[in-house]
């Protein structure tokens, strides 16, 4: 018999996402209420939003609040400001929740597994020794094991002067 895991408080995150109208990186981008949008940073030119979605706990994605889907559509500020971006928050993740490693990358294009095209962004996804088990093997099923409100206050809080 197939055993369950039971993760009642996602289908919030499954029915909404069917609801949002446009871009969900847009509307974050240009949300006011941080929170509600999981923006854990805002930079001049590019901001981070975590993943609703995590491949690991911390998961993030950073993106330019510019909706462009190529790095060549991006100008000399966008770039270098994206850039800080990912460094200020791979320095949160390291001092709010001490992983072993990083996973950082940008997948261009449908082809390349961008599940939004139209809005490029760089996933920042921390990585802890033992993190794959059996279940996403056996199960096809991924354990997140902290709520993204949880993971939003561990970052928010997280100062930038590198302490």
């Amino acid at each position: 018999m197939a055993e369950q895991l039971w993760a009642p408080w996602r289908i919030r995150y499954i029915l909404e996402s069917k609801k949002e109208e446009g871009c969900f990186l847009c509307n974050a981008g240009a949300s006011r209420d941080d929170r509600a949008s999981l923006v854990v940073y805002r930079g001049k030119l590019s901001f981070c939003i975590l993943n609703r979605y995590p491949y690991n706990n911390g998961h993030l994605l950073v993106a330019p609040y510019a909706h462009k889907a190529d790095l060549a559509d991006l100008g000399g500020d966008e770039c270098v400001d994206l850039m800080n971006s990912i460094v200020v928050m791979q320095r949160r993740l390291g001092r709010a929740m001490k992983p072993d490693g990083y996973n950082i990358g940008l997948n261009i294009g449908r082809t390349s597994g961008a599940g939004l095209p139209g809005h490029l962004h760089f996933h920042v996804v921390p990585r802890w020794e033992g993190d794959t088990n059996f279940m996403p093997v056996l199960a096809d099923t991924k354990v997140i094991p902290q709520a993204l409100e949880e993971v939003f206050d561990l970052l928010a809080k997280q100062n930038d002067d590198g302490k």
